[in-house]
């Protein structure tokens, strides 16, 4: 099972990310005291609904607490948006992945911090979610084809990174309760799951931290529902991922979904996840 985050080692490096399904809601329901907890050194956010001003004035308690905030802001109001909150400052910042059709979207950001003597660079992505037989899907498609190359290209060039985020796919079986009957679903189509394969299976350059930690298991899921009874069911789908370089991968030391103790005590209907590296 995940082990819980409180077990790490002080010398450890502990990364979290969580899609807050709009950051202002969240900060109303526990974002901030969450934060104010955390052993992160750094928080990745997705689906923070927020331009950068509003961004700000929403975690102003936590960045008065000294947290760093580096953001991508989305051209669409009211949607998308990722950020990264960082104990200390990252030695560089960018936004996007080279391409001119998601360069506005606020769906990727990344920075490169001082770690163990090298540069580590962490990205907070929030994939389309998609919608099969739409051109939402078609949308995601693309971006699938075009954020699959950088991915390469990174693995390529034997950088010290990790991918974190919502990537809005499921891999396998073991990653969404009801898979029978999602078959047919965007975040779990065949060619999605294939092209994940491609990117962290078995002779990929890229590695699943949380399930090279935590093989054989159904879930951990880090995302429910909030309709009906998914979350008291434990009925979700596990799309939040940390994506790490080999080199990255091989210091992970435990992983852990920090799953709200109730239905009534969750700030997102997805939960952090959190990993701890060497």
């Amino acid at each position: 099972m995940p082990t819980d985050s409180s077990q790490a080692r002080a010398s450890d490096l502990v990364v979290s990310t969580v899609n807050v399904n709009g950051v202002r809601a969240a900060v109303k329901k526990g974002l901030i005291e969450w934060l104010s907890d955390t052993r992160a050194a750094v928080v990745c956010l997705q689906e923070t609904r927020a331009d950068d001003k509003q961004l700000k004035t929403a975690l102003a308690p936590a960045l008065d607490e000294g947290w760093e905030l580096n953001s991508a802001e989305p051209a669409a109001k009211g949607r998308n948006g990722v950020a990264i909150l960082s104990r200390t400052a990252p030695e560089n910042v960018r936004i996007g992945f080279g391409d001119n059709e998601f360069a506005d979207s606020g769906r990727h950001i990344e920075a490169d911090f001082a770690y163990n003597g090298d540069t580590l660079t962490v990205s907070s992505l929030y994939l389309p979610s998609g919608e099969a037989n739409t051109p939402k899907q078609e949308e995601k498609d693309r971006f699938l084809e075009i954020f699959g190359q950088y991915l390469a290209d990174q693995a390529a060039a034997d950088r010290l990174m990790v991918v974190c985020g919502d990537w809005n796919i499921a891999h396998t079986e073991a990653d969404i309760k009801n898979w029978k009957g999602n078959l047919k679903s965007s975040g779990f189509l065949p060619h999605e799951r294939e092209w994940l394969t491609s990117v962290f299976g078995d002779d990929a350059p890229w590695t699943d931290v949380v399930r090279s930690l935590h093989p054989g298991v159904d879930g951990p899921y880090s995302w429910w529902s909030y309709r009906g009874k998914a979350f008291d069911n434990d009925a979700g789908w596990r799309i939040d991922y940390q994506v790490a370089t080999a080199t990255l991968a091989e210091r992970a030391t435990s992983a852990a979904v920090e799953r709200a103790q109730s239905y009534d005590t969750r700030w997102s209907d997805h939960a952090p996840v959190t990993v701890h590296y060497a």
